[in-house]
């Protein structure tokens, strides 16, 4: 029940708050904001203190890295409803409703992501936290937040739709199996997978979601979206979008590792880490905007995060 709560209760108030034509001011959307922000971090919190059974058949539930992501991004998600009080004093009225509402929708994908333990569940709450985000980029409505409004949605789809593609790749691995794409299931049965379409699904799964990361060279939709996104924005996907898309990476990996391909994934992993490394060290020199400094940094943090999954060697890959 709490692993729903967890995912209906912003999703709810999300839809309640766009779609009240009454709340035109601020103080209604910002207070639901407030409230759902805390019975959310609430409810995360008694899942390490007596962790839930899974839910709808097994397709949600709290495993320890599903659930550290989902309170790193519970805890910003907190910080952000509180300082939003003050921001939004600067914004029009009807900025706070939108506000408020693209919040409390990026919450309810997120907690999605985080606790989805069939991988379609997560590649569906992975473009809902894209579809979620846009308008929040383009809250201040001008030229320069439409344009890196669409940089950010062009790029993020076509990640996410190689993501799909890799998505049906792990399916069709299973051959004639038949079984659901239940994370637990694929790395109880990953050695009757496919290799070669294990492989397409890894390569494809790992460059869709590290679109969404921002691993070079798919970074660049990460400058001029957090150096035009009102900064609390910029900031919870630093800190939580990208840590969502990350999960996704380290959620294939194990079915490669459990496949017994580590040594196919380690090398691509690998790459890709020092690439975005190597990009963000190069690029963050020159840069005197804090929210593009913050991209940059985002993007080595990113390659820190597949550099380490990479190097895992005999702990990550068995």
């Amino acid at each position: 029940m709490r692993l729903l709560a967890l995912c209906a209760i912003p999703l709810v108030t999300a839809l309640v708050v766009l779609a009240a034509r009454t709340f035109r001011g601020r103080r209604v959307p910002v207070a639901l904001l407030l409230v759902v922000a805390g019975a959310h971090l609430a409810l995360v919190t008694s899942l390490w203190v007596a962790p839930p059974l899974p839910a709808l058949g097994g397709w949600i539930a709290a495993d320890p890295l599903g659930l550290t992501v989902l309170t790193l991004t519970s805890v910003l998600f907190l910080v952000t409803a509180i300082y939003i009080v003050g921001y939004l004093r600067q914004e029009a009225p009807r900025s706070g409703r939108v506000f408020a509402g693209g919040l409390l929708a990026f919450l309810a994908a997120a907690s999605v992501v985080a606790l989805a333990q069939h991988l379609a569940m997560l590649w569906v709450g992975m473009e809902a936290t894209t579809l979620s985000v846009a308008p929040l980029v383009f809250l201040r409505r001008d030229r320069r937040s439409l344009e890196a409004t669409w940089k950010y949605l062009v790029v993020s789809s076509v990640g996410i739709a190689l993501a799909l593609l890799g998505t049906f790749f792990l399916a069709s691995a299973q051959g004639d199996l038949g079984r659901p794409l239940l994370l637990p299931d694929l790395i109880a049965h990953a050695r009757e997978l496919h290799p070669a379409w294990l492989r397409a699904a890894f390569l494809f799964l790992l460059v869709g979601f590290g679109t969404k990361m921002g691993l070079a060279p798919m970074h660049t939709w990460k400058p001029d979206t957090y150096g035009e996104a009102p900064s609390l924005v910029s900031g919870l996907m630093a800190g939580a979008l990208t840590s969502c898309a990350f999960l996704g990476v380290a959620r294939v990996s194990e079915v490669v590792a459990a496949a017994g391909l580590g040594s196919f994934a380690q090398p691509v992993l690998i790459a890709f880490g020092l690439l975005s490394l190597g990009v963000a060290a190069t690029f963050v020199i020159g840069q005197r905007d804090m929210k593009r400094l913050l991209a940059y940094s985002s993007v080595e943090h990113m390659g820190l995060l597949v550099l380490g999954l990479g190097l895992g060697g005999v702990g990550a890959y068995g």
